[in-house]
C-alpha cells in the first residue's frame, strides 16, 4: 500500500494576510507525518505528529492560539481514532497543556476510557508524566482581540460568524489529520480549542467519535472542521466514510458529506477524506480551507483552497 497523508488547517474564510502561515504550518505537519510513513512508521504515529505541529503552531485554533471561552478561558477538544481496532481516545474541555492530541492517544492507549474531561483528564495528563501548563502559555494576542471585539457584541450568535461571506474575515483553525500506512491501516485525528466566545464547558464535534474523527480500515478515515454544531447533526466523518462503503470514491464521499451537512442544517466546513485504498480528498462549502496532502511520490503540497 502506498502511505498517504492529508492533513487541514480548518475551513473559514481566512484573512489574507494569515494564508503564507495557514499553507507553511500545514505543509509542514504533512511533510513530518510523511517522514514517518516513508519510514515505514503507522498511521497512529503520523496523525499524532502531524496534529502535535499545528498544535505547537499559534496559527491554528489548537494547543497554542485556542481560541477564548466566554470568561476568557481556554478549553481544548482532540480525538485520535485507530481505523485497525475502532479504538479512539478523545479528550473534552481540557486545560492547561500544550498538546491534547497526545493525551487523547494516552486515554485510547493506557485506559479502559475513550473519552476524558475537564479536571479529569487535566488529572489523568500529570499522571502520564504530561507537562502542565499556565493558560498564558497557550494565549496568544489574536485570541485576546478577537474575545475583547465579541464581548462587545451581546447579540452574538457563533453561526453568525459561519455565514459564507463574513463581514471580518476570520480563521477558525481547528486542525485535522488523516493517513494510511504501508499495512494498510488508517488512523485519524482532529484538535480544538473550539468555537470563539463558547460557552464555559461547551463541546463540539472534535473529539466526538464519528462527527469530529472517525477511521476504519474497511472503508476509510476522515477529520472534519466548521461549525461543530452542525457537523455533530449529521455525524459528518461517519457519512462520509458510510458513502465509500456504499461504493463512492474518497471525492465523491467528501462532497456527499459536506453536500447532507448544509442540506439537512445549514451548516458550513470542511472535511478531509483517506479511503481504505489510499486515495485522498477534501471537501468544503466556505470561503477557504488550508490543506496539505502528500501524492503517490511523497511530495507534499499545501494550499489555501478556495
Amino acid at each position: 500500500m502506498q502511505p498517504k497523508i492529508i492533513v487541514h488547517g480548518g475551513a473559514w474564510k481566512i484573512a489574507e494576510e494569515t494564508h503564507a502561515d495557514h499553507i507553511g504550518g500545514t505543509h509542514v505537519a504533512a511533510e513530518a507525518a510523511w517522514d514517518i510513513l516513508a519510514r515505514g512508521g503507522t498511521a497512529l504515529d503520523a496523525v499524532e505528529k502531524a496534529i502535535s505541529m499545528m498544535e505547537n503552531d499559534p496559527t491554528f485554533d489548537a494547543g497554542v492560539g485556542s481560541v477564548l471561552n466566554r470568561t476568557g478561558s481556554i478549553e481544548m477538544d482532540a480525538i485520535i481514532m485507530d481505523g485497525k481496532t475502532l479504538a479512539i481516545g478523545a479528550v473534552a474541555a481540557v486545560r492547561g497543556i500544550t498538546n491534547p492530541v497526545q493525551l487523547a492517544r494516552h486515554i485510547m492507549q493506557d485506559t479502559d476510557h475513550s473519552l476524558l474531561v475537564g479536571e479529569g483528564a487535566r488529572r489523568f495528563a500529570e499522571l502520564r508524566g504530561m507537562r502542565l501548563c499556565a493558560e498564558a502559555e497557550l494565549t496568544v494576542e489574536r485570541e485576546i482581540i478577537r474575545f475583547k471585539r465579541l464581548q462587545q457584541k451581546p447579540d452574538y450568535h457563533l453561526l453568525d460568524e459561519f455565514a459564507p461571506t463574513p463581514i471580518e474575515p476570520d480563521p477558525q483553525g481547528t486542525v485535522g489529520a488523516v493517513a494510511i500506512d504501508a499495512a494498510g491501516n488508517i488512523a485519524a485525528s482532529t484538535s480544538t480549542g473550539g468555537a470563539a466566545y463558547k460557552l464555559p464547558g461547551r463541546v463540539g464535534d472534535s473529539p466526538l467519535v464519528g462527527s469530529g474523527a472517525y477511521a476504519d480500515n474497511t472503508t476509510g478515515g476522515a477529520s472534519a472542521t466548521g461549525h461543530g454544531e452542525s457537523i455533530m447533526r449529521v455525524v459528518l466523518c461517519k457519512t462520509a466514510t458510510d458513502a465509500i462503503a456504499h461504493g463512492k470514491t474518497a471525492q465523491e464521499a467528501a462532497d456527499y458529506a459536506v453536500k447532507v451537512m448544509f442540506e439537512r442544517t445549514g451548516g458550513y466546513g470542511g472535511i478531509i477524506v483517506v479511503d481504505h485504498q489510499g486515495e485522498a480528498a477534501f471537501a468544503y462549502n466556505t470561503p477557504h480551507m488550508a490543506v496539505a496532502w502528500s501524492d503517490d511520490a511523497g511530495n507534499i503540497h499545501a494550499r489555501i483552497k478556495s
